[in-house]
């Protein structure tokens, strides 16, 4: 998604002088096209990540528009106290941009992990919280979301190759995009780990289960009617994220049903707790935590045969 990203804010900066791009010395052989084509409205900080955003208040405050931009982590947790203080409590247009969420730096450990993120961003009132599933959406995330007022954080995957089948890079503001319709369940995804939820809920549908499939990239505001309608129509929830179970899409789904009284039954999936000294590549680290295609397909299965008669 990074270059995605890139590709789309150099063409928005074209337009208006107003974009700024900041880096922490990250996003090397990702942020020159947009450096090359604006240097004067390119900055990179040094490794000061609080910093950074605390010029970015500034410049925001001047009428810029700046998009500082980091490793998952060091884009939301270093500076956490920084974003709260200024763009949000000032609501001015600073986007903060966090690349690898979830565990797509698997082999850098812990202090690489972005696991987190979603749950206190979206903590914050008058923050926009954005999460796209492939780099399609990542494009036209960012076009409707750009000139917004007040503060964005973009949650960024790495990979610019993966694609959600069907979701043809749909995104608008305030909506759950919904890609498959079925009964016996729905699984709703954030991020770009829905590229294993929609692989699961192919075999699930070779295994004869009639499943819809959600894509929810707006996570707040959140899309709280258009939740609530999809949930009333299905019996069981699957919420699939590259986040801890707790803050994410499954706790706004939760949150949606105790607060509209569904008859819906949920189960998070996401990760519990981090296994200390395990790691490994993405792909061992979502099996190992039970959101890899084939184990959401076995917790499907499980929960269908304590539900049905």
């Amino acid at each position: 998604m990074r270059k995605a990203f890139v590709e789309t804010l150099t063409g928005l900066a074209a337009r208006d002088p107003r974009i700024l791009l900041l880096t922490a010395d990250l996003g090397y052989m990702a942020l020159e096209p947009f450096a090359d084509a604006y240097p004067r409205q390119f900055f990179n900080v040094g490794v000061a990540e609080q910093n950074m955003v605390g010029l970015a208040t500034g410049l925001a405050e001047a009428g810029f528009i700046p998009f500082v931009y980091s490793i998952n982590p060091f884009a939301v947790l270093r500076p956490y106290e920084f974003i709260r203080n200024g763009p949000i409590q000032h609501r001015l247009p600073v986007r903060i941009v966090g690349v690898g969420g979830g565990l797509e730096y698997g082999t850098n450990g812990l202090s690489h992990y972005g696991l987190e993120d979603v749950a206190v961003m979206r903590v914050q009132p008058g923050i926009t919280v954005i999460a796209p599933a492939d780099a399609g959406q990542t494009r036209n995330a960012v076009a409707a979301s750009w000139n917004l007022p007040g503060p964005v954080y973009y949650r960024l995957g790495k990979d610019d190759k993966a694609v959600v089948p069907g979701l043809e890079g749909r995104f608008e503001l305030g909506k759950v995009q919904c890609l498959r319709e079925g009964s016996d369940l729905v699984v709703i995804a954030m991020g770009s780990v829905a590229t294993e939820a929609a692989a699961a809920v192919q075999k699930l549908a070779a295994q004869g289960v009639s499943c819809s499939l959600a894509i929810v990239a707006h996570v707040s505001p959140a899309p709280v009617d258009e939740l609530d309608e999809l949930l009333m129509r299905h019996p069981v929830a699957l919420t699939v994220e590259a986040h801890y179970r707790v803050g994410g899409v499954g706790s706004l789904v939760a949150e949606v049903i105790a607060e509209r009284g569904l008859r819906c039954q949920l189960v998070r999936c996401g990760v519990a707790s981090l296994q200390n000294g395990i790691t490994g590549s993405q792909r061992y680290l979502h099996h190992l935590y039970g959101i890899s295609a084939e184990k959401l397909v076995e917790t499907a299965m499980q929960t269908l045969s304590k539900t049905k008669p």
